[in-house]
């Protein structure tokens, strides 16, 4: 870990897309509604303390985090594609129960990125007295704006800031829904830690620093992907459905613990045959921790033999936003298949 301080010269964009950091309670109602990103600003004058400067986009309509669509990861992208030369480091305020799922999409679509885009939101509105937002804006304003004695970003990558712990995007799963620490990233360590100093884990190989080309975005996204969760009792039916669907271009299928599956007949055959008709078909793990190693047991070795591929540590979220970014850029599978088990992002362990 290294210790390091705020840059004095950086500008940093902060992006309102929506989420519970900027609601307040509706006296009539008793729920929840977004209120003009002025106010957070004025919950936070903390933020006027920084030496450096602090300019702000809000989307119009703000949306909620479970309305979050791939236009929305488009929109962003080109938002920040746009304002790339003018700002040091971009801060993403965002719903906390897809922001796993942005995170690693705009790992993926922000091609040769080198400043940081810090992800962060909070478990109670800002404007509550215990809320955990306003800590999680101050320390995610203070990373984004922060270069090392190079005069480099320290994290020049996609991250999300939550309960004092920075995580890589395409590493991080949103796992409590009522504690504060929701986010973690368990095959992955923190990026950095935030205390009485932020401490930076510089043993993480950063591949922002070796950008030498300028930042471009991959708008395109093909989303032709279903995901299918093994669980003990699933039907024929439901595999077929899921697997065979016409409009499915790629599988995420969800297994037990290293990458096992049924091994009766009728599910090993609906993978062949899923895997005959050129389908891409990803093997992740149902488990927070570890990877997926077909080679293990007999079980998964079907499943390879099959025509399934490994996904490694993938978790849930970073397959699926991998595979938009790789079937959109790409038309024919076997290339889709061949990049899959490559880290493009630092995404997979290996």
């Amino acid at each position: 870990m290294q210790f390091q301080k705020q840059n004095s010269k950086a500008s940093i964009l902060l992006i309102y897309t929506g989420g519970t950091i900027g609601m307040k309670e509706d006296p009539i109602e008793q729920t929840l509604k977004p209120f003009d990103f002025k106010q957070i600003l004025e919950a936070v004058p903390e933020l006027g303390k920084f030496a450096c400067r602090i300019d702000s986009y809000t989307f119009d309509p703000l949306i909620d985090s479970s309305d979050v669509e791939p236009s929305m990861w488009q929109a962003l992208a080109a938002l920040i594609r746009d304002n790339y030369g003018s700002y040091d480091g971009f801060v993403v305020l965002h719903g906390t129960d897809t922001m796993a799922y942005t995170a690693s999409a705009l790992s993926f679509m922000l091609e040769n990125l080198d400043k940081p885009v810090i992800f962060t939101g909070s478990q109670l509105p800002i404007g509550k007295p215990r809320t955990d937002g306003r800590e999680n804006l101050i320390s995610a304003v203070e990373i984004a704006s922060t270069k090392n004695e190079e005069g480099r970003a320290m994290v020049p990558e996609v991250a999300i800031f939550f309960d004092s712990v920075l995580l890589r995007g395409n590493r991080s799963t949103k796992v409590k829904s009522e504690q504060f620490d929701a986010f973690q990233s368990y095959n992955c360590p923190p990026l950095a830690e935030a205390g009485i100093s932020i401490r930076y884990n510089n043993t993480i190989e950063r591949s922002g620093e070796q950008c030498a080309n300028s930042l471009t975005i991959s708008e395109k996204l093909d989303t032709r992907v279903s995901i299918l969760k093994v669980h003990p009792g699933i039907t024929p039916q439901v595999v077929k459905n899921i697997l065979l669907g016409p409009e499915t271009r790629a599988v995420i299928i969800e297994t037990y613990g290293s990458g096992n599956a049924p091994t009766k007949d009728w599910f090993i055959r609906i993978v062949e045959e899923a895997a005959s008709m050129d389908k891409i078909l990803i093997n992740v793990s149902q488990c927070l921790c570890g990877s997926v190693n077909m080679s293990l047991y007999a079980t998964g070795k079907k499943l390879e033999n099959a025509g399934v591929i490994s996904g490694h540590d993938l978790t849930t979220e970073s397959a699926l936003a991998k595979l938009f970014y790789l079937m959109g850029k790409y038309p024919k599978n076997n290339e889709v298949k061949r990049l899959m088990g490559e880290n493009l992002r630092g995404e997979i362990s290996k």
